[in-house]
């Protein structure tokens, strides 16, 4: 009784590697080579935001060079900080190919973070940063082109004082204006910048 079994068993077995050689033939050119497929990811696109001195400031001001967009708040406590920190240890190991780079902070709290308090943020982290803010409803839509996720949270116990909840992840786009690839929070500045040089 155990023998039809076995056979159904080991039979299945073959099937599932015979499709695998065969996806594996068709997902290879006739030189031997391993064919990847791309697409665009739907990370990122246009924004009008307000930056220092509340001059308007749109994704087309970066052309040409590299984006190193992060999504947060100033009145973060820990998280944001220390991304920005990364961000800066990054880009000084890059040397003189950091000037490719734009660091951009773009806030999740366009209620406290006005052009000025975002403005003389970012200068604590190099003088190349460039601090974003703009109304609820372009906040709101920058957050979703960049798939960014950000919740406020009132705590009762701290009366009028908030936090807010985000996602925390570093967006690279390219001098086009697309997305290059993220680097996850908590990522060490010599990594980053790594990855960033992989790309330049």
């Amino acid at each position: 009784m155990r023998r039809p079994w076995l056979l159904v068993i080991v039979g299945g077995f073959l099937l599932g590697a015979l499709i695998g050689v065969g996806a594996m033939i068709l997902n290879t050119d006739m030189h031997g080579n391993r064919v990847v497929t791309s697409g665009k990811a739907l990370i990122g696109g246009p924004f009008d935001l307000v930056g220092k001195d509340g001059n308007t400031v749109t994704d087309k001001d970066f052309r040409g060079r590299y984006m190193l967009v992060f999504f947060g708040f100033t009145h973060c406590p820990d998280i944001c900080p220390a991304e920005l920190q990364v961000m800066s240890a990054a880009l000084d190991d890059l040397g003189a190919d950091a000037k490719k780079v734009v660091p951009v902070f773009i806030t999740v709290d366009p209620e406290r973070d006005t052009p000025d308090v975002v403005s003389a943020y970012v200068k604590n982290f190099g003088p190349n940063f460039v601090g974003l803010t703009g109304s609820p409803e372009q906040i709101a839509k920058v957050a979703k082109e960049y798939r960014v996720t950000y919740q406020k949270f009132q705590d009762e116990s701290t009366g009028d004082n908030y936090s807010v909840d985000h996602s925390a992840l570093v967006y690279l786009m390219g001098p086009d204006g697309e997305f290059v690839t993220h680097i996850p929070y908590g990522t060490p500045p010599d990594k980053m910048a790594e990855t960033l040089r992989r790309y330049l």
